[in-house]
């Protein structure tokens, strides 16, 4: 027994079929038969199939009296002819297959993994539970990119290039009914757009024409359903809402009025189904709904890694792209649209709240999930003239930087920015934090000429409005100066690091943690100018006060250490710096996770240490005299 199960528009029909052909060339006997929601037609199409391949006709004439079992003198038979496939399509109410009302996963209904054949079922139910653990599951996917382009391709041979034809298969998400419909559409001479490139920049403006648009004999006929996109998933969730998971379809598309990016699964709660939709709802009724969607296939949990440490990985939910995009399209608007998406910002930004005030990195993968979803928020209050989303945008901003989600973090101060620079104008503190804020997120993806621009410009401007000595004025200052540090400019980053320094602690004193920051700053410049003994001591200083002041695993803390271990290194000091880079490791491990930049740096930095140690013992032992 395999079952070929999926969602609609991934071809499980087809596969069926091509697998019948083969089999009949191969000289097979094939029966075919389409599930109805009929379970005694389904019974006469398996007695008919059993005996075609020679089930005797008393043995059936005892069944129709009711001597014997049909189904088990049907299946009896079927056990003993070896080398059949019989295809039982579109299985999609499982339940109801029968005989009775036992699930097909108990074998004594009409679908069984014990005949001489193959039996193949396709079916959009993709659940181990419903077909038991004999039955081998083949869960279809989207196509890759190269094959899906090769399916356009073939359809329309004329109509670009292979690389055309990728991005065009790309944009439909690998989705063969998708493609089928493109392909067939650009086969036709008097189609109106006639490329692949130029149905793909069609499907921006006329996307429901091309992929939304209602079929008028869908309703009536699941057949034509399953063969327009714009209807082949409401067969799956008009069976759920018949199941009693009526929450399935709300849930849906509330998924699908945010981003195109996976979504915490703590963000799909029962208060944000109830604010949005005004249906009442539980954990349980969401939980339920949203394990139907994934039932049949309308909803991915992609694999979260697992941050280690004690933190456990984060639950995701993903939508395919057509299925968020028709689903979003459908729903009527301009209600309940507008009332479901102040009920979205109003629980995305509860949902940073709470992620931002988690302890220590807990929050951290759940940032990195909601970051995407962000700027719409924040577009979207541009209309209501609120400041909070900002807010809101900036508080998971700070904690993506702390976990070092530098491209996350860099998409949001951006947009932070923009926002700053239109509402408050060029020169407000506000808009001058959030462009420092963006020169710092450049140099941590490594963007050094972009951020040391940015850095300058509003070192400038905050030397202008708020004055040479200001605290935020001295931290831009740092900041263009790690960045010249990082371009290669080490005299002149040491001088500005000098002059910060001496500013810092005259300001905020000697034992703050910007003027301790400023201290290991200058000391890293000074190991580039190879000055290793100068910048050696003040790491070590620093390092003494870090500790006092921050304690022994404070990032900042371990950040010196990892400065000081750097310079020893530089010294020939390669045993001592090895077992600070050991220690430091195992902090940056605990405290940020194994995969934090900052502990990677460390596990690099620990292989040099041990690499130079390990070339020392070498030439040392060539050195050694030779015995006579």
């Amino acid at each position: 027994m395999v079952v070929v199960c999926g969602a609609g528009g991934l071809g499980k029909t087809t596969l069926a079929a091509e697998a019948s052909a083969r089999a009949r060339a191969e000289g097979r006997v094939v029966v075919w038969t389409r599930w109805r929601d009929d379970p005694a037609q389904l019974g006469q199409d398996l007695a008919q199939a059993a005996h075609i391949l020679g089930l005797p006709e008393d043995r059936l004439e005892e069944a129709r009296t009711g001597r014997v079992s049909l189904v088990d003198a049907v299946w009896e038979h079927l056990a003993t002819v070896k080398g059949w496939l019989i295809v039982v399509d579109n299985v999609d109410a499982p339940s109801r297959v029968g005989p009775g009302a036992g699930p097909p996963a108990a074998y004594r209904g009409w679908l069984r993994p014990h005949g001489g054949g193959v039996l193949l079922v396709t079916s959009r139910d993709t659940t181990r539970q419903t077909w038991g653990p004999d039955a081998d599951l083949i869960h279809l996917q989207p196509l890759a990119d190269d094959a899906a382009g090769t399916v356009l391709l073939d359809a329309a041979p004329h109509a670009g290039t292979e690389t055309e034809a990728e991005a065009l298969a790309s944009r439909l998400g690998g989705l063969p009914l998708g493609l089928n419909t493109a392909g067939t559409y650009l086969s036709v001479p008097t189609s109106r757009h006639r490329t692949f490139a130029a149905y793909q920049h069609a499907l921006e403006a006329e996307f429901a024409d091309l992929l939304g648009a209602e079929h008028p004999g869908a309703a009536a006929d699941p057949d034509t359903a399953r063969r327009v996109v714009r209807h082949t998933w409401d067969l799956s969730l008009d069976q759920l809402h018949s199941d009693g998971y009526t929450l399935a379809r709300p849930a849906l598309q509330l998924l699908a009025l945010l981003e195109p990016a996976p979504v915490p699964r703590t963000l799909m709660t029962s208060e944000l189904v109830t604010d949005a939709t005004g249906l009442p709802a539980t954990a349980a009724t969401v939980d339920a709904a949203l394990a139907g969607l994934h039932q049949y296939g309308l909803l991915h949990t992609p694999e979260a890694a697992d941050p280690g440490d004690g933190v456990p990985p984060v639950n995701q939910l993903q939508l395919h792209p057509l299925v968020r995009e028709i689903t979003a399209h459908t729903l009527t608007r301009p209600e309940p649209t507008d009332t479901w998406i102040a009920a979205i910002d109003e629980h995305l930004a509860q949902a940073v709240d709470a992620t931002t005030n988690m302890p220590g990195r807990t929050g951290w993968p759940t940032a990195r999930l909601l970051a995407p979803h962000l700027p719409a928020h924040l577009d979207r209050s541009v209309q209501s003239g609120s400041s909070t989303a900002r807010d809101t945008l900036g508080d998971l901003s700070d904690a993506l930087g702390a976990a070092g989600a530098a491209s996350e973090e860099l998409l949001l101060r951006r947009r932070i920015l923009a926002d700053c620079e239109r509402v408050l104008g060029p020169d407000d503190p506000d808009t001058l934090t959030s462009r420092n804020n963006l020169a710092t997120a450049l140099h941590s993806v490594g963007e050094h000429q972009q951020a040391a621009d940015l850095y300058r410009r509003v070192l400038a401007d905050r030397e202008r409005i708020l004055g040479h000595d200001h605290p935020e004025t001295l931290n831009s200052r740092n900041g263009l100066a790690s960045t010249l540090n990082d371009l290669g400019e080490h005299q002149q980053a040491a001088q500005l690091h000098q002059r910060n320094l001496t500013d810092r602690e005259r300001v905020l004193g000697h034992d703050h943690p910007d003027t301790l920051s400023s201290r290991s700053n200058l000391a890293n410049a000074l190991f580039e100018l190879d000055e290793h003994r100068q910048a050696t001591e003040l790491h070590r200083q620093n390092l003494t006060d870090h500790e006092r002041v921050l304690g022994h695993d404070h990032p900042h803390t371990l950040n010196s250490r990892n400065g000081l271990a750097n310079t020893l290194n530089g010294l020939g000091e390669h045993q001592q710096a090895a077992q600070l880079h050991q220690r430091n490791l195992i902090g940056y491990e605990h405290v940020l996770g194994h995969d934090h930049p900052h502990t990677l740096n460390s596990r690099n930095n620990l292989a040099n240490a041990r690499a130079r140690l390990a070339e020392v013992g070498r030439r040392r032992w060539w050195q050694l005299p030779r015995r006579r």
